[in-house]
């Protein structure tokens, strides 16, 4: 594998992030988005995501995004705070080359350093790719919804995968804001120690 680096979004990656992800809107059922989102959107996505939780790119050598991963807020009420959504994309010319493992397990260690309980992963079927990526990270399958979505000429299924990230009875604390968190000596140890691994 190329020398990887990952690093925090910025503004500016907008429209290598947007890049990476057109080719699965327009030609995959694995989202279902229906026409790519321009770079003004995909950058107004990352800004309202950085303040609570991660967003991640891999960079290469050379500076160029390859791949990204970040989480999300999996429902709005406020019990549900503790529970995230994880979503990752690879540029297509880089999959299967360990992009994904790096990105994830920076990710999820990020997550569990901000104290999160619950990570879920939602898996548009077939997708023997992504299920053995999030399995090999400790994900585990619970469950399927069937016909949950119409796209490219079909209906699909979505399988949903669950990690847990601490343990115990009650949480101490909310999750830390990851705008708070990557200021945190935490936050540099975790990407480093992500980084390292190979």
């Amino acid at each position: 594998m190329d020398e990887i680096t990952v690093r925090t979004a910025r503004y500016e990656d907008a429209a290598a992030v947007a890049r990476v992800y057109a080719p699965y809107v327009r030609d995959t059922v694995v989202t279902f988005e229906v026409e790519p989102p321009d770079t003004q959107t995909m950058a107004r996505r990352m800004v309202d995501t950085l303040a609570m939780y991660p967003w991640l790119v891999a960079e290469s050598a050379a500076g160029e995004v390859v791949g990204y991963a970040y989480a999300g807020r999996h429902r709005e009420r406020p019990a549900y705070r503790w529970t995230i959504d994880t979503t990752i994309y690879i540029d297509t010319a880089h999959r299967r080359a360990g992009v994904g493992t790096k990105l994830y397990r920076s990710l999820l260690e990020i997550l569990r350093r901000q104290g999160f309980r619950s990570a879920f992963a939602e898996i548009v079927l077939p997708n023997a790719g992504s299920v053995a990526l999030h399995e090999r990270l400790g994900f585990n399958a619970i469950g399927v919804h069937h016909d949950i979505g119409f796209k490219l000429g079909s209906w699909c299924d979505i399988g949903y995968w669950r990690l847990g990230l601490s343990s115990g009875a009650a949480p101490q604390a909310d999750p830390v804001p990851f705008s708070v968190f990557r200021e945190s000596p935490g936050f540099g140890s975790a990407l480093a120690r992500a980084n390292a691994r190979p």
